[in-house]
């Protein structure tokens, strides 16, 4: 058992959003934080334009695959952050849930998801601060 906090991103594909902001917090928080990132319907692949949007933010997330959302991701998560997944994520006691409401990327060009990509940076940032913060020099 780790001793630093751990967060499940869910997303019903887990192949944009939630893609997305695991990527974030593994680049942001480093080894501070464990992080994983799950679908309750996984789609066959990471969102194109998510993968090219994040390249351009400097994190390559064109290896990742998206994973089906499973009782153990949750019981081992501190935080549970669902993108709009609904009644599908399941809901267990003495977990800590989160519900960021985003637009949408699928079907949406790198244009559109911009936008999304650094939405959703900040929300992260705020995250760490929260349960992760840089120690105090």
């Amino acid at each position: 058992m780790s001793d630093k906090p751990s967060v499940l991103f869910v997303r019903v594909h887990n192949a944009g959003h939630s893609q997305m902001a695991a990527a974030w917090l593994t680049h942001l928080a480093g080894d501070r934080v464990e992080v994983r990132s799950a679908g309750s319907d996984p789609g066959a692949g990471v969102n194109p334009a998510a993968v090219e949007a994040m390249r351009e933010a400097g994190i390559d997330i064109s290896a990742q695959v998206p994973k089906r959302l499973t009782v153990d991701a949750v019981e081992d998560s501190d935080v549970c952050v669902t993108m709009g997944c609904g009644d599908t994520c399941p809901v267990l006691p003495g977990k800590r849930y989160l519900d960021w409401r985003l637009d949408d990327p699928a079907g949406r060009g790198v244009e559109a998801v911009r936008p999304i990509r650094d939405e959703i940076k900040a929300l992260v940032e705020g995250l760490i601060e929260e349960i992760a913060p840089r120690p105090r020099s």
